[in-house]
């Protein structure tokens, strides 16, 4: 009888220690993915993209979570207030977490409190104007944007939140043509396109979606250019700005990546590095991103990574420091 219960006993304790095992494997409950912006931009569309076959990866739902405002420091501000578990990645971008504290004095976080898991890849910077504006390229549009200026008009343009990147393309725009112009900031992507295609603004330097393609045919609004140096395949049918006489430097894009909590444990780092680099490679994911014209990055490691990160750190703080950037 005392070895049925030891046996017993044995075997009790083993199953308690395989629970408490298995309760520690990473993931074992659905892992929520940040967007930074409302649904219908861009960065939406990317997440929607990634995440069923991230899901399928990791085996465990992965739910996409909007949650615009701040320049995006409204997401990852809940990124931070969160447990370094790895159950809340941030899909972000320089924008968010390295102009963002730069621009936004109630933002209080550091872009070094942040680590970046993997790269995604790079968006494209397309060059939208209202559909009914008197111009067809970039030069005439900068003739015009003189013309309305000296007139005590100047042009409107639209970004996703004071000291956004491209609250600062706005601002490098008119300080490299000498033309005033007037910011109007958006709390994300998709309101500012609605009110891009209603006329209530003028242009919007934005992250190019396949959508405006069709926007375009529909005279809703007009594709000027990509702020590309030089034509791509996947954006053939418009003009690189270097084609431009008046803006042929003009040359941007943004990388866009997936993030956690600096102090998240290494091996919950690697699992996430591993799994979106193996994403990455799946021919859905592939076609998906490319169709949106996303410039699809090379899986990284994490030391790589953190070295780009670094730098991409020190060149956005030498950007906004160009323009006089002030938090307010």
């Amino acid at each position: 009888m005392l070895n049925v219960l030891k046996i017993a006993g044995l075997l009790i304790s083993s199953l308690v220690l395989m629970g408490s095992a298995n309760a520690d494997v990473y993931p074992n409950r659905p892992v929520s993915l940040l967007v930074p912006y409302p649904a219908g931009g861009v960065s939406d569309v990317i997440a929607r993209i990634v995440s069923p076959a991230l899901a399928k990866k990791m085996g465990q739902p992965v739910i996409v979570e909007n949650i615009g405002g701040a320049s995006g420091g409204i997401a990852a501000q809940k990124l931070l207030n969160s447990p370094a578990d790895g159950y809340l990645v941030m899909q972000g971008s320089p924008n968010e977490l390295i102009l963002g504290p730069l621009a936004n004095s109630a933002i209080k976080f550091k872009s070094e409190d942040f680590r970046l898991v993997q790269m995604i890849g790079s968006a494209q910077i397309a060059f939208l104007v209202r559909g009914d504006m008197p111009v067809k390229d970039v030069d005439s549009f900068l003739a015009f944007a003189k013309k309305s200026a000296q007139e005590g008009k100047p042009l409107s343009y639209a970004s996703v939140g004071p000291g956004s990147f491209y609250h600062l393309l706005g601002e490098q725009l008119s300080k490299t043509t000498n033309i005033p112009m007037t910011h109007v900031p958006y709390k994300g992507a998709g309101p500012a396109l609605q009110d891009l295609m209603g006329g209530q603004i003028d242009f919007f330097l934005a992250p190019y979606g396949k959508s405006f393609d069709e926007l375009g045919k529909q005279g809703r609004i007009k594709v000027l250019a990509m702020l590309n140096s030089k034509r791509l395949d996947s954006v053939k049918n418009y003009p690189a700005i270097t084609e431009s006489k008046g803006l042929k430097e003009f040359v941007y894009s943004i990388w866009t990546g997936y993030f956690v909590k600096k102090e998240t444990p290494d091996a919950i780092v690697q699992t996430l590095n591993t799994a979106i680099s193996e994403v990455l490679e799946e021919p859905t994911v592939k076609a998906g991103l490319d169709a949106n014209s996303l410039l699809i990055a090379k899986p990284l490691s994490l030391n790589d990574l953190t070295k780009i990160y670094g730098d991409g750190t020190a060149q956005f703080r030498a950007i906004a420091k160009s323009i006089n950037l002030q938090p307010q």
